[in-house]
């Protein structure tokens, strides 16, 4: 169980009470497939946050000013659901580090209770819209065929679907929102913002960068999202809807190799501050 705080922050830009996020470690792992660690992510990423620079290079400022607190470890998946619930109420934006992929539809749930118009957009590899795999529905490979039974999802960076899945998506007309790597291009997100409600859930599977930026994840797939590419889709998202809570999942860590900590850690410090952002 973790004590670290992110950005190891000073007390007054990490209360409960003056922050604006409220990260939520969750370092659960129990239907991860090939590759193991994912209960290791948030504690190698609140302690790679450490080292992270406050000012931020493109956005010219601190978004820390804005209040990030880190929030003790939740064990369970119920715990999640009403945890959000929580901070929401409390009018936070709460960001979860996982953990595997399977956390996000407890926290989808708890949003759509707040947020009846709320749609979500997946950062993945990996299409995950089986209704079952390896004898659960409850298995990371499912995760958004459990969140599509809660609300509408856009799926980015997309490279491993199977047939099952596949015919899923065309039969229920998903496949439109369906945004594979390979087919992406400078229309790709002005056509994901349309499909997209006002506020918006981001759940960002580490895998849907390629592997080159982090390796560190269970079930890697080459030709994946660059980082400017996602930062680009995540400050166009941020700028023209309502980002009302995100995740950060399926990391790995490796251990001696600290850049994909760094990374992760940065990219969650990079959307609190294309959320903050002023210029909105």
């Amino acid at each position: 169980m973790t004590s670290k705080k992110f950005l190891d922050l000073e007390p007054k830009l990490s209360s409960p009470e003056s922050s604006k996020f409220v990260i939520l470690p969750v370092p659960f792992e129990a239907t991860t497939s090939y590759g193991k660690g994912t209960a290791n992510g948030p504690d190698a990423i609140l302690k790679a946050s450490k080292h992270l620079e406050a000012f931020d290079e493109e956005l010219l400022r601190e978004p820390c000013d804005e209040g990030i607190h880190t929030a003790k470890p939740l064990k369970e998946l119920d715990e999640v659901r009403e945890a959000v619930s929580d901070q929401l109420a409390a009018g936070k934006i709460p960001i979860i580090l996982g953990g595997e992929h399977s956390i996000t539809s407890y926290a989808v749930a708890a949003c759509k209770n707040r947020f009846s118009e709320l749609s979500v957009l997946q950062i993945d590899a990996h299409a995950d819209l089986r209704d079952e795999y390896e004898g659960t529905k409850l298995s990371h490979a499912c995760i958004v065929r459990r969140v599509l039974e809660i609300c509408p999802a856009v799926q980015v960076g997309i490279r491993n679907i199977s047939s099952e899945e596949y015919e899923f998506a065309k039969k229920t007309g998903q496949l439109e929102k369906i945004h594979f790597a390979h087919q992406m291009n400078e229309n790709t997100i002005d056509k994901i913002l349309s499909q997209l409600s006002d506020k918006v859930y981001v759940t960002i599977d580490t895998d849907g960068l390629d592997p080159s930026v982090i390796p560190s994840t269970g079930t890697p797939e080459p030709g994946g999202l660059s980082w400017y590419k996602l930062l680009e889709i995540l400050r166009a998202l941020a700028e023209k809807k309502e980002i009302v809570g995100f995740d950060l999942v399926e990391f790995s860590p490796i251990k001696g190799l600290h850049a994909p900590d760094f990374a992760a850690a940065k990219l969650v410090y990079k959307l609190i501050g294309y959320i903050t952002s002023p210029d909105k």
